[in-house]
């Protein structure tokens, strides 16, 4: 969870609850015009022109037409990014948490890596992409991105729709200080993001946030102008924006520390986003050494 220690891991959760274009580069090739010349009566004209058809021709016998002028090698296409469903800033989104039907069924899309649902995947690279339009300097990869998410919530306890929607809402505990190592939040005037009454507050959505880092940094990562912190592309989009804040460099590994918690104040936080952030590049699971209990 930003700002505080680990929420929603030490409960069991429940298990229920961008369209990629491309460009093609084609290269026309204009064939050599034939001159044609008309008029009567010119002999010498008449030689001349057929000398210089026979000189077009051919050498190897080839008495059809006049070889087209050698064209220029088509230069290569340059690399393209993969399109993110929303670069820039569109307007402000409305920055809310919209009720989802009960019976959301889970995206069929192919699991990304080590098993992440395809959705998330899709996610964390949308993410990624945007930032690297909005905030190049940040340099943020959607594998860190995808560390959050593995140790927030499991990528949305591994069950998303195809509109990027856990199949059951993610709340984390009651920040209350009924458990270890969670600070106590009172719920503060205009409310929380969960919807539920009460006087404690609690993280929202597969990233984890509070109201007021939520509200500070939300955007819409999938453009339907509406930044809800239980979408995984809205979540993932904010998560980016809020570690890349402060000009903070992510390929430094001091800096990405720095960065990391800011989520979670705590190095055993860190070692374990760290771990499946090389997890998910490398595509080997980290090892139990690797992921010190937080």
């Amino acid at each position: 969870m930003e700002g505080h220690h680990t929420v929603g891991r030490h409960r069991k959760p429940p298990v229920p609850k961008v369209r990629r274009g491309s460009v093609i580069a084609l290269t026309g090739l204009v064939p050599a015009g034939l001159a044609t010349v008309t008029g009567a009566g010119d002999g010498h004209l008449t030689d001349k022109l057929t000398a210089t058809v026979q000189q077009q021709l051919s050498n190897d016998g080839d008495e059809q037409l006049p070889r087209p002028e050698a064209a220029e090698p088509a230069a290569a296409p340059e690399p393209l990014l993969r399109e993110a469903k929303q670069v820039g800033p569109v307007g402000p989104p409305q920055v809310k948490t919209v009720a989802q039907p009960d019976d959301r069924m889970p995206s069929a899309r192919p699991a990304g890596p080590l098993g992440m649902p395809g959705v998330a995947f899709d996610a964390y690279q949308n993410a990624e992409h945007v930032l690297a339009v909005e905030n190049p300097t940040c340099n943020m990869p959607w594998n860190l991105l995808a560390g959050i998410g593995r140790v927030e919530s499991t990528h949305g306890f591994g069950k998303i729709d195809d509109n990027g929607y856990p199949l059951q809402n993610v709340y984390g505990p009651v920040l209350d200080g009924s458990l270890y190592g969670n600070n106590v939040i009172a719920t503060a005037e205009g409310g929380d993001l969960d919807g539920l009454s009460g006087s404690y507050r609690r993280a929202v959505g597969p990233m984890q946030f509070l109201p007021e880092t939520w509200r500070k940094y939300a955007a819409d990562g999938n453009g339907d102008g509406i930044a809800d912190p239980q979408n995984m592309y809205d979540a993932t989009l904010t998560a980016g924006k809020y570690l890349c804040q402060g000009g903070l460099d992510m390929r430094d590994p001091g800096q990405q520390t720095r960065a990391i918690l800011r989520y979670n104040n705590s190095m055993a936080y860190v070692a374990n986003v760290m771990a499946w952030e090389t997890a998910y590049g490398s595509g080997v699971s980290p090892s139990p050494a690797a992921l010190p209990r937080i």
